[in-house]
């Protein structure tokens, strides 16, 4: 073949490719753009998805219908063989797996309480028998524990100190252990306080996504993935917001149930009360004067030994100016009973920076507790008298101080106190274990036993 004829079968050649990759090439820019459906949500509910749980209870609960007989011996026999009825009932919720080789799993506490059984599916679908590991009901957090042959799928951990407002956030749950489900909002406010009928929870995120109880205990997200929040459903009137528990905060109550079952709420060792109109025209202070008046200091307590004293105004508290009690209560539960806490007090017109070192409250400083602050001094009830009325537990009540809460309340001695705040008082010792944990309320609610009747009473403490 000659170099001519060469060249014109190439520049043939050329010329019949040339329109097929042009044409190839319009083909292309004509196709359908990469689909936007994969959206930062969707990873970010695939990345977390795995680590989501589902968490069913079981909870048994005896009750006898015909109680009011039950101070008579024969009644109480007859009526507890006939009558007793045992009822079984099953609860829903979510919870996420936090620690995949130790199967650690963070749900909430009223999810839980009061549980006989707790049984956990993953999102493979496989079922586990929980154990608790410890519950806190001021915060409604829990600690779950599984045992699996394989490691578990494990949240990725996000930071809530710098969320912001406006932010997307993704709250995932597993209610029916079958799938998850996913909501999407926004962060709405920061630092908001939620009122119960049985507490007062403070510092949640607030947010447009929707929070049942069927996503309650489970994670929310941030755009990324990370967790940066508990959801709770403990607010049931809530209408189009829901709210989650900052997991800076999870992060240390966590740490405290997984090492001791329980958190420990910090003994600082004073008694405080608000400034009011009164007591600032009485001090010489401003109108304007904020913070909270250091009513008496415990002896031997952290606040003693750096020297506060009483008539003291504390202003600041762990970096959060103080308004109010309610203030004060806040910034210290955000402590454990191993820190310290730094203390702006204000003394006769001088600002005073300080450094407490906080602590366990004292067991053996709960019967003075409980006598000082309600007037009540209590002993062990006589066993005769817990078999005439068809009791096991109790405590009885010893004496009353003039003009104390209890006297105002009609107290009586030999009224017996078989329950503290909803728990249980089998004897002295679990008194004290009861009231050096729940020391630091501002008011308690006590249900009375006189001769065959029960009622309850609440009492600021």
């Amino acid at each position: 073949m000659s170099f001519q004829n060469a060249n014109k079968i190439k520049k043939s050649l050329f010329c019949a490719i040339i329109p097929a990759v042009v044409f190839l090439i319009c083909l292309n820019s004509t196709a359908a753009p990469p689909s936007s459906r994969r959206s930062p949500v969707v990873i970010a509910a695939e990345k977390a998805g795995p680590a989501v749980v589902n968490i069913s209870t079981t909870v048994q609960e005896r009750v006898n219908p015909m109680l009011p007989f039950a101070g008579d011996d024969f009644f109480k026999d007859f009526f507890d063989d006939f009558f007793t009825q045992e009822y079984t009932y099953t609860s829903l919720g979510s919870g996420v797996i936090i620690d995949g080789a130790k199967g650690f799993i963070i749900t909430n506490h009223h999810v839980v309480v009061h549980a006989s059984k707790i049984k956990v599916i993953t999102s493979n679908k496989k079922e586990f028998e929980a154990q608790l590991v410890g519950s806190d009901a001021r915060s409604d957090l829990a600690v779950l524990k599984i045992v699996s042959n394989e490691r578990l799928p494990a949240i990725e951990m996000g930071n809530s100190n710098d969320l912001m407002i406006g932010e997307t956030v993704i709250a995932i749950g597993n209610p029916f252990g079958f799938s998850h489900t996913v909501t999407t909002g926004v962060v709405s406010a920061l630092d908001r306080s939620v009122r119960t009928n049985e507490n007062v929870f403070r510092h949640f995120i607030q947010t447009d996504a929707s929070i049942n109880p069927g996503n309650s205990g489970g994670p929310l997200l941030n755009i990324d993935g990370g967790l940066i929040g508990i959801n709770t459903a403990i607010y049931q009137k809530a209408q189009g917001i829901g709210f989650a528990i900052p997991i800076n905060k999870v992060k240390k109550i966590v740490k405290e149930l997984i090492k001791t079952g329980e958190v420990v709420y910090p003994w600082l060792g004073v008694e405080i009360q608000e400034l009011t109109a009164d007591l600032k025209k009485s001090l010489s202070l401003p109108n304007t004067q904020n913070g909270v008046l250091i009513r008496d200091v415990e002896e031997e307590s952290p606040a003693a030994k750096i020297g506060i004293k009483r008539g003291d105004i504390v202003l600041r508290l762990g970096g959060l100016a103080i308004t109010d009690t309610n203030d004060f209560r806040s910034a210290l539960s955000e402590y454990t009973s191993s820190e310290k806490i730094d203390l702006t007090i204000l003394r006769k017109g001088q600002e005073s920076h300080l450094s407490a070192e906080l602590a366990v409250f004292p067991v053996q400083k709960t019967l003075d507790l409980f006598y000082r602050r309600l007037g009540i001094k209590v002993e062990p009830a006589d066993k005769r008298i817990l078999n005439k009325y068809g009791l096991n537990n109790g405590i009885v009540v010893d004496k009353i101080r003039a003009e104390s809460e209890a006297g105002r309340l009609k107290i009586q001695p030999g009224d017996l106190i078989l329950k503290v705040n909803n728990l249980p008082i089998r004897d002295m010792d679990e008194f004290k274990k009861i009231m050096s944990r729940i020391h630091y309320l501002p008011s308690l609610t006590l249900v009375i036993r006189r001769g065959p009747y029960a009622y309850s009473l609440t009492m600021p403490f």
